[in-house]
């Protein structure tokens, strides 16, 4: 498979988060309405899906760009914090203070060569990224961002929402409901890098990102009918993924669910996939998919034989999910960067 970086720069709040499996599935309803995106159209590459992706599409992170040179932000690996932070120090209390800030830095920095050294990476939290960014911004951001004071790579904040009688154009009477949702803010100016696997035979970069441009158009997940989920695309190039050679163990880059007996040990964030259908679907009569239990971006998985790094991705597709739709299916699949786990 071909592996491709694509920028996206987000331009408004996003009601869901960015993950791999939630873009696979926005992929698939834009192959739907266009035959052209795959070859054989989307029935004939889904019927083919458990045994070769089409494509595989990684969570999107932030990327920064300085002086020419290209750094992303990583989730921090889900491994127990005395591996990735030793703590030296007998006296207890200080030991509590270290591990509170430790679990605050909650970003790995890779460079564009996408190659993972635990012993020497280096861990930011939010503050701290957010500072970074604002070292690529211009000048006119970074005074607005700080009058705000504190900030944040990424800000969860509640939107208010509340019930219209469609005919009467009001709130209508008891019981008044409003409720309220969260959204997503990036850092004003921040781009993301997604990673995508290509299936040469099924499909090919300049279509995969046709269809990312369609969604970031209408927009991505939930709200956007109202504005919410909207990015434009950047630079998309294709990059030279890291070698398994002298690797032993797999970090994932996308939600995944991995292959029984193919580990000798995983460490991961569990992540519930409660889905819904989108689309022609959001209205059917059962508008939920089965829950997926899945191990989140970030985790890290040694493999017990060396032919896992035979192929970029690692996991499976995931059927059987839906009551009405029987084709349906779940991008269980993830592009992992080989590293050595000493």
């Amino acid at each position: 498979m071909k592996s491709y970086a694509v920028t996206i720069q987000p331009m408004s709040a996003f009601g869901t988060p960015l993950k791999g499996d939630t873009l696979f599935g926005h992929f698939c309803w834009q192959a739907a309405y266009d035959a052209s995106l795959l070859e054989g159209g989307l029935e004939f590459q889904l019927r083919r899906y458990m045994e070769q992706p089409f494509a595989v599409f990684s969570s999107a992170f932030p990327k920064l760009v300085q002086d020419k040179r290209v750094q992303y932000l990583l989730k921090r690996p889900d491994m127990p914090l005395s591996r990735l932070f030793p703590v030296q120090s007998r006296n207890r209390c200080s030991v509590i203070e270290q591990r509170k800030k430790i679990k605050e830095k909650r970003w790995m920095v890779v460079d564009e060569d996408l190659r993972i050294d635990l012993r020497s990476a280096e861990y930011l939290d939010d503050r701290e990224a957010a500072d970074r960014m604002a070292g690529t911004a211009t000048k006119e951001i970074r005074r607005r961002t700080g009058r705000m004071g504190k900030s944040a790579l990424e800000k969860r904040v509640l939107q208010s929402h509340n019930t219209i009688h469609r005919l009467t154009g009001t709130t209508g009477s008891a019981p008044f409901t409003p409720f309220a949702t969260g959204k997503t803010h990036f850092f004003p100016k921040t781009k993301l890098v997604l990673f995508v696997l290509i299936d040469p035979a099924a499909t090919d970069i300049k279509r995969v990102v046709s269809g990312l441009k369609r969604i970031g158009g209408t927009g991505f997940g939930r709200d956007a009918s109202t504005g919410s989920g909207r990015f434009d695309l950047g630079e998309c190039e294709e990059v030279t993924w890291p070698k398994g050679d002298s690797m032993n163990a797999c970090y994932t880059l996308a939600p995944a669910v991995p292959e029984p007996s193919l580990y000798r040990s995983i460490r991961f964030m569990p992540f519930i996939r409660f889905g819904k259908h989108g689309d022609a679907f959001a209205s059917s009569a059962n508008v939920f998919k089965n829950p997926v239990v899945m191990a989140d971006e970030g985790a890290v998985l040694t493999p017990a034989r060396p032919s896992v790094f035979d192929r970029p991705y690692l996991g499976r597709g995931v059927g059987e999910i839906s009551k009405i739709c029987q084709g349906a299916v779940v991008q269980g699949y993830a592009p992992y960067l080989p590293f050595r786990l000493e």
